[in-house]
């Protein structure tokens, strides 16, 4: 079947990979398909969809059932060459006239409203910190906003202005969600409906790693003996931010610090400065070398255990403990004056266990920051490292 993605791919190590589509552009097609159903009383065997990525989508529509008062029907997840687990899942959504008997988060579409709902296999949001409110279907800001666009594309040709309710549900989200940390998230009972662009690109981990190496094979043969490095888009805007350091030579790790240090111990480079947000470098503090999600969380562990350590009381463990994220849990240390002492204890770990990756054969230093709060920490030898740097024009 022609999905639209034909000709479209991602290359990585010379290897094609083909693109897929996210369970939030499932919904809405699935959706879009419904509220053509419910309104021409016609199977609709295939649902074309615009993507925020400016992709046109052409998908099969599955397991069509319909009556005057609602329509259900199916479109199946398909990731491409991504490793995703919700990969080849049914995403139902039942579309009918009127408000739902529960009140949810409306949206206007003129002067009535679509309501979104989740349903079977969809988690539900139970703790505060998250993109959707406490009892909302965990289904995201775009996801949603695809949703609500096409059914109004379809209402608009029908000449239909009422309330119009869709609900997703993905029944073997149920199961799939043991699979991923929603529970941790406070996300109960289903997986989430993801998706920024509608498109998922799959990224091969050891197209990735290769790609680090060869970046920093290049500034070695090109006489670099430091580096200044940084996992993601978060340090790199913390570095872009400090004038002292220059973006444009900060090596990208993406989750891989233990390949980092050995890359720089196999090279033979004298140095790393790492410039790191704190929700993935409070992870090295316990040993954790692969920051992913899915080869270990710990974060909020590991941030308890250090704040005992800084003197933290029964309740503020607690507290820590119960939080979302990273920066959440700061703000509970900052309110009870334990800030400081604990990221001292969080840094110390972290430099140690860097260290003992490195085998003594490099110099690391670290930064640690977050949005919030700025800078957290240093660890190692970093003055010396930002004087090398700058000496060799990295900084």
């Amino acid at each position: 079947m022609n999905t639209g993605l034909e000709g479209n791919y991602v290359l990585k190590q010379n290897k094609k990979l083909a693109l897929g589509y996210t369970t939030g552009s499932c919904s809405a097609a699935a959706a879009k398909a419904a509220a053509k159903m419910l309104f021409t009383g016609e199977r609709q065997d295939f649902v074309d969809l615009m993507t925020p990525k400016g992709i046109l989508l052409h998908l099969e529509v599955l397991e069509q059932e319909f009556t005057q008062e609602a329509a259900r029907c199916a479109v199946k997840k398909d990731a491409g060459d991504d490793p995703d687990v919700t990969n080849g899942v049914l995403v139902y959504a039942r579309v009918s006239r009127g408000r739902p008997k529960e009140i949810m988060r409306k949206h206007n579409m003129n002067s009535a409203y679509i309501y979104i709902l989740g349903g079977v296999g969809v988690g539900r949001v139970t703790k505060p910190g998250l993109e959707q409110d406490v009892g909302e279907a965990a289904i995201n800001q775009v996801p949603r906003r695809m949703i609500r666009e096409a059914v109004v594309q379809v209402c608009e040709e029908q000449g239909y202005g009422g309330d119009i309710t869709v609900e997703i549900s993905i029944p073997e989200g149920v199961e799939l969600a043991k699979k991923t940390f929603n529970p941790r998230l406070g996300i109960e009972g289903g997986i989430s409906v993801l998706g920024t662009s509608g498109i998922v690109e799959p990224m091969s981990e050891a197209a990735l790693i290769e790609t680090i190496r060869m970046e920093m094979q290049m500034k070695k043969n090109n006489g670099a003996a430091y580096l200044l490095a940084a996992p993601g888009n978060y340090g790199m805007a913390y570095l872009s931010a400090h004038a002292s350091f220059s973006l444009e030579q900060a090596v990208k790790y993406s989750n891989y610090v233990g390949e980092l240090i050995d890359f720089g111990v196999e090279m033979g480079f004298s140095g790393i400065l790492m410039v790191s947000h704190i929700g993935k470098l409070i992870k090295v503090a316990g040993g954790i070398m692969n920051t992913h999600s899915r080869n270990g969380d710990a974060r909020m562990e590991l941030l308890a255990a250090n704040a005992l350590l800084a003197g933290a009381e029964r309740e503020t463990l607690i507290k820590i403990l119960e939080a979302i994220t990273t920066d959440e849990g700061l703000a509970i240390l900052k309110r009870e004056g334990l800030l400081e002492m604990t990221m001292k204890h969080v840094m110390e770990k972290v430099h140690g266990y860097l260290d003992h990756r490195a085998y003594g054969h490099l110099r690391i230093g670290v930064i640690a920051f977050s949005n919030e709060w700025g800078e957290l920490g240093q660890a190692g030898p970093v003055e010396e490292l930002t004087k090398a740097l700058a000496e060799e024009g990295n900084i």
